[in-house]
């Protein structure tokens, strides 16, 4: 029977390491209005498809970017849109961390 809570140290040291290298990227979020989030929010997404998956820095950096899209979103729908994909994020990372034991 397989154990559904193990863990691979490495995975979760390569994300502590890509959250404590993060600390720019997350002041650069914070320093933006809403437009230029909406901005970083294409690039990000831009980015994604161009290397055809997601990396676990990319995954540690979208969910800060889209927790920041989900505060300042001015619709009901944007808000519920990036809390999903914020959520989606989390769910990979989880799984990255899972998947690397």
């Amino acid at each position: 029977m397989a154990n559904n809570n193990v863990v691979s140290l490495t995975a979760v040291r390569h994300l502590k390491e890509a959250e404590q290298e993060d600390f720019a990227y997350r002041a650069m979020i914070l320093g933006m209005d809403k437009l230029e989030l909406l901005e970083e929010m294409i690039r990000f997404q831009e980015e994604r498809s161009r290397l055809g998956q997601l990396t676990p820095e990319m995954m540690v950096r979208g969910k800060h970017l889209f927790k920041a899209l989900e505060e300042n979103a001015e619709t009901q729908e944007l808000r519920l849109l990036t809390r999903s994909y914020r959520r989606h994020l989390e769910h990979e990372l989880s799984s990255y961390v899972k998947n690397q034991s």
